[in-house]
């Protein structure tokens, strides 16, 4: 999962650390972690990993942490397929609001996100690096 996340520039780069915490044997992440993977068992990945989500839930609060699809999988409708499972899930725990924060260039996500219901609700001045960048801060109902 790294390597297909280190294949995205406006993907969350996380360590090893922070993958350990939720998928590691043994971890203990807690229960407010949950993600979502896609596979398959055609090239050109070897661990068959082409989609992810990552997401993080408080209470009737969540938040989408991390979205990625390997290159060559993208504009076939996984990302898609990720978040509206991500958001079934979420309300079928109860949820109530979804949040996410995306670079202000990531047209593709933006557009993604908007389809999906989400608004955009303020910016975040310079919050990523590599390069410098707003974060464009989004919600969704989902009551």
């Amino acid at each position: 999962m790294m390597a297909l996340e280190r294949q995205s520039p406006p993907a969350s780069h996380w360590s090893r650390e922070q993958y350990d915490r939720i998928f590691a044997p043994g971890a203990q992440a807690g229960p407010n972690y949950i993600a979502i993977v896609i596979e398959t068992e055609a090239p050109p990945l070897a661990s068959g990993v082409v989609g992810f989500a990552v997401a993080r839930h408080l209470g009737p609060e969540w938040e989408l942490e991390n979205l990625v699809v390997a290159l060559a999988s993208r504009r076939q409708g996984l990302g898609k397929q990720l978040l509206e499972h991500l958001i079934a899930t979420a309300q079928a725990a109860g949820a109530e609001k979804m949040f996410l924060e995306v670079r202000e260039s990531n047209d593709a996500a933006r557009a993604l996100y908007q389809t999906l219901g989400f608004t955009e609700t303020g910016r975040r001045k310079a919050y990523y690096t590599g390069p410098p960048e707003d974060a464009i801060l989004c919600r969704r109902d989902l009551r």
